[in-house]
């Protein structure tokens, strides 16, 4: 049954349809492999590589610092899980953020287990970690900082350039998860200052699966799939040809887009905000008021379970979130409202509406006014 309204684009959105029209021209016209050496594989080769350029176009880095992942989760693993693999004999120290997705903080739990050690820096009630705690958190064994650009569940905008600048003053690498950013806000690695960026096809109307990472020429990273010699050998693996075009297309229109698309959503992002506040006055917006992305609006409901709200809402034909989808079915409540300092009882009432550029504003009217409907029944008044 699909969603009247759906507003879980942070989990993933739909795909666009001349996304899908160039797809499916590749599963037809170009089935070669693109290692292989024959015409019909070079038609396949030149097709990635041109995909490849389109892709970093977007991103105003060369194609030779672009590689193609399976998606966000295998980028954030490879920057974290190669960059210490291959410099740990400088130093065995990386430093990260206690809101991360988890994709980063289980890498991180894993080198642990291998024996390097990671600072994970607190943040403030609206989610933002200081550029100072970073500075204070450098060491001379430090390898790499990863901060994500944009946090998946609150929305929170971290100040990302000014951590980089911080970091190369002391020679150290950084990495940032860009996977909810692109479309949203302006994503160019030379700006940010950031030497490795993850990516996620599906956040920006790309097929599901596939993803990139940017890696800056000249940071010193490990393979990450042992193998063939694709991806100039550091991701071994025969391409996905069809995800590579889909998501080059997907990234191109995101960027092209992205300054009309945020206007706007920012618009029914800050009316939905509004209008719950209005009919649910002590809800509690959670992440930074200001620096937040544009679709981004979550909120906790003081006497209201989460799930319970979450499962009425969709079956009044309205699609949100308790979260991160990646953490969906679990017990837990949320690590990130956990770190900026909401008690467990109201952080089980966590619900996260994310607006995509298929919105309207009646949707979001009508939104509001099923979950002040919703949030009342529960509460029993």
């Amino acid at each position: 049954m699909k969603n009247r309204i759906y507003l879980d684009n942070a989990s993933s959105t739909p795909l666009d349809p001349q996304v899908r029209d160039r797809m499916l021209a590749c599963f037809t016209d170009f089935y070669g492999n693109a290692s292989s050496v024959h015409g019909t594989g070079r038609e396949a080769r030149r097709l990635l590589e041109e995909s490849r350029r389109q892709c970093a176009q977007a991103l105003g880095v060369q194609p030779r610092e672009l590689y193609f992942t399976s998606g966000g989760t295998e980028s954030d693993n490879w920057a974290l899980l190669g960059v210490a693999l291959a410099n740990q004999a400088r130093g065995r120290h990386i430093i990260t953020t206690s809101v991360e997705h988890h994709a980063v903080l289980h890498s991180c739990d894993a080198l642990e287990r291998l024996g390097f050690e990671v600072t994970r820096l607190p943040v403030d009630r609206a989610g933002l970690v200081s550029p100072e705690e970073v500075r204070k958190a450098l060491r001379p064994d430090t390898i790499l900082v990863s901060v994500m650009l944009a946090n998946n569940e609150i929305g929170t905008v971290q100040p990302v350039a000014d951590i980089a600048r911080i970091a190369h003053e002391r020679g150290v690498p950084v990495h940032t998860d860009a996977v909810q950013a692109l479309g949203a806000l302006p994503v160019r690695p030379s700006e940010l200052g950031v030497d490795l960026l993850s990516l996620s096809a599906h956040k920006f109307h790309g097929p599901q699966g596939m993803g990139a990472l940017y890696l800056r020429q000249g940071v010193h990273i490990d393979s990450f799939h042992r193998g063939g010699s694709q991806e100039r050998g550091l991701r071994a693996g025969t391409e996905n040809l069809a995800g590579a075009a889909g998501m080059a297309l997907a990234m191109e229109k995101a960027v092209q887009a992205q300054p009309e698309n945020a206007a706007r959503i920012s618009g029914l992002r800050d009316l939905l905000i509004r209008e719950i506040l209005r009919l649910v006055p002590d809800a509690v917006l959670n992440g930074d008021p200001l620096r937040r992305l544009p679709g981004n609006v979550h909120f906790s409901f003081p006497g209201a379970e989460g799930e319970a709200l979450l499962l009425r809402l969709d079956l009044m034909g309205i699609a949100v979130s308790g979260g991160s989808a990646c953490t969906s079915g679990s017990t837990e409540p949320s690590h990130v409202l956990a770190a900026i300092g909401q008690e467990e009882s109201l952080a089980r009432s966590g619900i996260r509406f994310s607006i995509g550029t298929r919105n309207t504003r009646e949707e979001i009217l009508e939104t509001a006014e099923a979950v002040g409907a919703v949030v009342r029944d529960l509460r029993g008044r």
